[in-house]
C-alpha cells in the first residue's frame, strides 16, 4: 500500500528544516518571459545550500530517524546533488554519513561530498552498481539507506518548495517543474493542489529519459532505458513507487524537450538572468521558451532545480547552446595546399563581419587528398541568419562547405539517475 502523504506533512516538514534549507528567491526574469509572451518567475533553487533542492527532502528524512539510527548513520548511493543534500544534512545534525559514487564519478562532485564530511566509497561502474554497492553496506552495518526520491519524508521536504512559491508569487497561472524520479515534482504539486488548484502544474524531462513522462501517459510504471543527455541529474530509469501515483493525481501535464533546447536554456539563464543552471535544473525554462506549454498571457513560475554544473563542462554545454542559436559556426573547407590559400578564405569570411575564434589544418587522413588541406574554422555569428550568410559566400566563391554540427564532448551516460 502506498503511503499518504498529506499537505500537513509538508508543513511540519517545513519547520523542520527551516535550520538548515534556506527560503530561495523568486526571481522575475522580463527579458525571458518576453521570448514566451509571458509573465516569468524563476524559483532559484539552484541558489540552494549544496546547490540544489535535495537538502530539504534529506534534512526532513534524517531528522526523523530514532537515536539507534542516527548513532549508526546513514547511507546513499548518488554521484551529484542527492550525495551533496544526505552529505549537508547529515553533518548538519551530526550523524556520520556513507556516499557511494562511481569509480568513474567527477573528482569535483566527489570532493564537494567530502567537504560536507561524508566518507566516500568509489565503487562500480553505473549508479546502479554503486546503488547495489550502497544497500549491502547498509545492511552489513545496520546504516539507514536514504533514497532520493522514493519515501514519503523525502517528498515532503520537497514539497516545501511549492510552499515557498505560493508565498513568493500572486495570481500564479502556472508551475513548471523538473522531473526526475518524481519526488520534487510529488511534494511541489501536493502543496499546490490542496491549497490553490486553479493553479496548473506541469512537470518536465528531457526527451532522452522519459520514464516519468511515459508512465503518466500509461498510468502505469514503465522502465527506459535512458540515453545520454546533458540533463542527467533527472536521467531516472523506473518513477517511484510512491512518486508515480501523486503526480498521476496532482499533475496536469507532463512534456518532453530535446536536447538543444534544453542548452539553449542553460545559455539564456547565464546570459540574460546571470545564473549558473545545470541541465536538468533548466528544463523548464526549455519547455516554456519550445513551446511544450502553452503559457502565452499567462504569469508562470518555473523551478532551477539545481546549479552544480561540473566546471569542465560548462564551456562545452555553452558552446553548444551557441550552435544551436546561430552563434557559434564550426565549418570545414578543402583547399590546395598552396601559399594564399588561407588569407583568400578568410578574406571572403571577412565580408560577413565574423569574428575567427580558431583556425586548423588537417593534411594526413584517407579524406583529404595528395596537394590539399582541410581547413577547419570555428566563428562567431550573430545568429542563424548571419551564419547562413557566411555559408552563402564561400559557396558563391566555389567553396565546398561541410559543418561539424553541434559541439562535441556533453556527457556520454546518465551520471546520477536519482534525482528530482
Amino acid at each position: 500500500m502506498t503511503p499518504s502523504i498529506t499537505l500537513e506533512d509538508v508543513r511540519q516538514a517545513r519547520s523542520v528544516i527551516a535550520d538548515l534549507a534556506i527560503q530561495t528567491p523568486m526571481l522575475p526574469a522580463r527579458s525571458l518571459g518576453d521570448l514566451a509572451n509571458c509573465d516569468l518567475l524563476l524559483k532559484a533553487e539552484n541558489l540552494q545550500r549544496a546547490g540544489s533542492f535535495k537538502v530539504r527532502g534529506a534534512t526532513n528524512r534524517i531528522a526523523a530517524l530514532d537515536p539507534g539510527q542516527k548513532a549508526r548513520g546513514v547511507i546513499a548511493a548518488s554521484a551529484g546533488n542527492h550525495a551533496q543534500g544526505v552529505a549537508l544534512a547529515a553533518a548538519s545534525l551530526g550523524i556520520p554519513c556513507t556516499i557511494v559514487m562511481p569509480a568513474g564519478a567527477s573528482i569535483p562532485k566527489v570532493e564537494a561530498t567530502r567537504g560536507y564530511g561524508a566518507t566516500v566509497v568509489l565503487h562500480g561502474d553505473d549508479f546502479d552498481e554503486a546503488t547495489d554497492h550502497a544497500r549491502q553496506i547498509a545492511k552489513e552495518g545496520g546504516l539507514t539507506l536514504i533514497h532520493a526520491f522514493d519515501d514519503p519524508l523525502i517528498v515532503a521536504g520537497q514539497g516545501t518548495v511549492g510552499l515557498e512559491i505560493l508565498e513568493q508569487a500572486d495570481d500564479l497561472d502556472m508551475v513548471v517543474v523538473p522531473v526526475g524520479g518524481g519526488g520534487l515534482i510529488s511534494g511541489i504539486a501536493l502543496a499546490i493542489k490542496e491549497t490553490a488548484p486553479r493553479i496548473k502544474v506541469v512537470g518536465v524531462q528531457a526527451e532522452a529519459a522519459s520514464a516519468v513522462v511515459d508512465s503518466y501517459k500509461a498510468n502505469r510504471r514503465i522502465t527506459v532505458k535512458g540515453q545520454a543527455t546533458v540533463a542527467d541529474g533527472i536521467s531516472v530509469g523506473t518513477p517511484g513507487e510512491i512518486t508515480l501515483p501523486l503526480v498521476s493525481r496532482y499533475v496536469d501535464d507532463m512534456v518532453l524537450v530535446e536536447e538543444e533546447e534544453i542548452t539553449q536554456a542553460m545559455l539564456l539563464l547565464l546570459e540574460r538572468g546571470k545564473l549558473l543552471v545545470e541541465g536538468a535544473g533548466a528544463v523548464g525554462l526549455a519547455a516554456i521558451l519550445g513551446g511544450k506549454v502553452s503559457v502565452e498571457g499567462k504569469r508562470v513560475a518555473t523551478v532551477l532545480s539545481g546549479g552544480n554544473v561540473d566546471t569542465h563542462l560548462i564551456a562545452r554545454v555553452l558552446e553548444n547552446g551557441l550552435a544551436h542559436a546561430g552563434r557559434y559556426l564550426v565549418i570545414r573547407v578543402t583547399v590546395e595546399d598552396r601559399p594564399g590559400r588561407l588569407n583568400r578564405l578568410l578574406n571572403i569570411i571577412s565580408k560577413a563581419d565574423v569574428n575567427v575564434l580558431d583556425i586548423g589544418h588537417l593534411r594526413h587522413a584517407a579524406s583529404v587528398h595528395l596537394g590539399h588541406v582541410e581547413i577547419q574554422l570555428t566563428l562567431e555569428t550573430r545568429n542563424h541568419a548571419h551564419s547562413a550568410e557566411v555559408r552563402e559566400l564561400l559557396h558563391d566563391a566555389g567553396y565546398t562547405l561541410s559543418e561539424t554540427g553541434p559541439i562535441a564532448g556533453l556527457p556520454s551516460s546518465p551520471e546520477d539517475p536519482a534525482a528530482p
